[in-house]
């Protein structure tokens, strides 16, 4: 039984939502450590393709650390090796995850979406890295990740203020996909979850792992790199079933094999 997040799959997809509402879906070592199970069990099952993370309610994607919850224990936790959510410490997964984001998504909820391969976000949403304000910093990722995201001078305007930017900015500076409307943010998730499942899932893995991978190498050597998923990609029944159904002018049958 889950206490702190509630799970669904709808074919091969799985949707994750943070579930404490009363806390603006901030996370303590708890939620931390289910969500990680969670997506272990994401990562490892053959029938999951893409994976959506949301929060619960109207108010919060996630307001990252839960800081009451910090300051009871003194600062003492047990810290997850995964990260928040599961995710921002994740480094295992060539899936692809989507934060559908539906309101505040502050510090470590900021952290989880930038985490994720792609951010939709409702009109309400904001996003910050506040951490410097209370004497933290940005340490799951969102130091580095967003840099990685928009241009560097942008990055460092929002890492040095925490400033909150919205959800229309997010998408001008770079790091959100798409703006909708709250009422569509599960559709609109859903849509590109779908169009990622119409692909190939072995070359979807593939593209993730080199592009990722391939970030801070010159581009010669990223395109002359060996990659375990292309490797497989290349190696699998999909790879010939491609091919095949388009030269046949049917819908392919992928079997991630």
């Amino acid at each position: 039984m889950l206490e702190f997040c509630t799970t669904s799959r709808e074919g091969r997809l799985l949707v994750v939502t943070m579930n404490r509402p009363e806390v603006m879906n901030s996370l303590h070592p708890p939620a931390n450590f289910e969500l990680e199970k969670v997506f272990d069990d994401f990562v490892a099952d053959p029938e999951l393709w893409v994976a959506i993370i949301t929060g619960a309610g109207e108010r919060a994607f996630s307001a990252g650390n839960d800081l009451k919850f910090t300051a009871k224990t003194g600062g003492k936790l047990d810290i997850n090796k995964k990260g928040f959510a599961g995710i921002t410490s994740r480094f295992d997964n060539p899936k692809p995850l989507i934060a559908a984001v539906n309101g505040v998504a502050m510090g470590g909820g900021f952290e989880i979406a930038l985490a994720c391969d792609l951010i939709i976000a409702s009109e309400n949403a904001v996003f910050a890295l506040p951490e410097p304000r209370v004497g933290l910093a940005a340490l799951a990722g969102g130091m580095h990740r967003l840099p990685r995201a928009i241009p560097l001078k942008h990055a460092m305007g929002m890492l040095l203020t925490g400033r909150r930017v919205s959800a229309r900015e997010g998408m001008a500076l770079g790091f959100v996909n798409e703006v909708v409307a709250p009422a569509e943010l599960m559709n609109a998730a859903k849509r590109w979850a779908g169009q990622i499942l119409e692909c190939a899932p072995l070359s979807v893995r593939a593209s993730k792992q080199s592009a990722y991978d391939g970030l801070d190498r010159p581009l010669e050597d990223a395109m002359a790199a060996r990659y375990d998923e292309v490797i497989r990609m290349v190696k699998s029944e999909d790879f010939i079933e491609g091919p095949r159904a388009f030269a046949e002018k049917r819908p392919p049958s992928w079997k991630a094999r």
